[in-house]
């Protein structure tokens, strides 16, 4: 039976709850873990998945996510009982600026400082 494309949805656990189609872009964490970078940037063109991407980062590694294996059973970092371990231990802190639709960077700093 053919799975669903869930269009638009940029949340990871809505995609892997609702059963969407999803390519597996687990191994992007293992290789960016592994790489032991200071600074990482993800540059993509539009649509191509960089808020999706940080979303599935953000539920593996993210202290607010804790024994969430379900969301990862079945995808390649989930084989390696090393990463099981790493599910759900840090902090993470992530900001999206997928929905500012501002003009200027004034008002965009409106929306995302606290005074």
């Amino acid at each position: 039976m053919a799975r669903t494309v869930g269009i638009g949805h940029q949340d990871f656990e809505i995609i892997r709850k609702n059963g969407y189609f999803y390519i597996d872009k687990t191994h992007f964490m293992r290789e960016w873990w592994e790489n032991g970078d200071a600074v990482t940037l993800i540059a993509r063109p539009r649509r191509f998945g960089k808020t999706l991407t940080m979303s599935m980062t953000e539920q593996f590694f993210s202290v607010d996510y804790p024994g969430r294996g379900d969301l990862f059973e079945g995808l390649s970092i989930w084989a390696d009982e090393k990463y099981r371990e790493l599910q759900g231990t840090y902090p993470v802190i992530a900001i999206s600026f997928a929905n500012v639709k501002e003009t200027s960077f004034p008002n965009t700093r409106k929306k995302y400082v606290i005074s």
